[in-house]
């Protein structure tokens, strides 16, 4: 479990959604280790295994999470609601890449189990390096349009929905679904989910 209090935890969030790459650094360091044994326990099939790594898993729910909590997508309040929001993404990857695979190969004869058997298989692997946070920034900034660069830097300074409706127009739902579509827009144009 991730042992930050709350006081460092808002922190360390507030630094992290400014763009700090220590703070970045420091997330990866204190969430990792939870959200790879949880894809370990959701890789009980050997196939899935040979396909996928927690490490590849980690470092694509880092890259999702990174860029919905700079543009402001995302709200946690401590440090745990974040332990779950993240493990959340990873088990999605995990079934995700679970249903591509069968898309891919329906008729290989083994089933792949989602959800079973725990596979304590240890590893001491670390990503080699975890994304630049400037640089992905950098890119991030640029695929968005100057209402959608509006709509996240008042995000990420708390404003709620409905402040930022009045702001820039529409209603609070519209607005957070256009920065919700955003989001995803842009981490397909970076190809983090490939």
């Amino acid at each position: 479990m991730p042992k930050l209090n709350q006081i460092e935890f808002e922190a360390l969030v507030a630094r992290v959604r400014a763009g700090d790459q220590e703070a970045a650094t420091e997330l990866v360091r204190v969430y990792e280790p939870e959200i790879r044994r949880e894809v370990r326990l959701r890789l009980t099939s050997a196939q899935l295994r040979r396909t996928l790594d927690s490490v590849d898993i980690c470092q694509s729910v880092f890259g999702r999470f990174f860029i919905k909590a700079a543009l402001g997508e995302l709200e946690f309040d401590h440090p745990q609601q974040l332990l779950r929001l993240l493990c959340q993404m990873a088990r999605n990857k995990v079934i995700d890449r679970y249903r591509r695979d069968q898309v891919r190969r329906p008729d290989d004869g083994e089933e792949i189990p989602i959800e079973g058997a725990v596979n304590p298989r240890a590893t001491t692997e670390t990503p080699s390096q975890i994304i630049q946070r400037e640089e992905l920034i950098t890119r991030v900034s640029a695929l968005l349009t100057s209402q959608e660069r509006e709509i996240a830097a008042m995000r990420r300074n708390g404003e709620t929905w409905s402040v930022i409706a009045q702001q820039v127009g529409g209603t609070a739902e519209s607005v957070r679904k256009t920065l919700s579509r955003t989001c995803e827009r842009v981490i397909d144009e970076l190809g983090i989910d490939s």
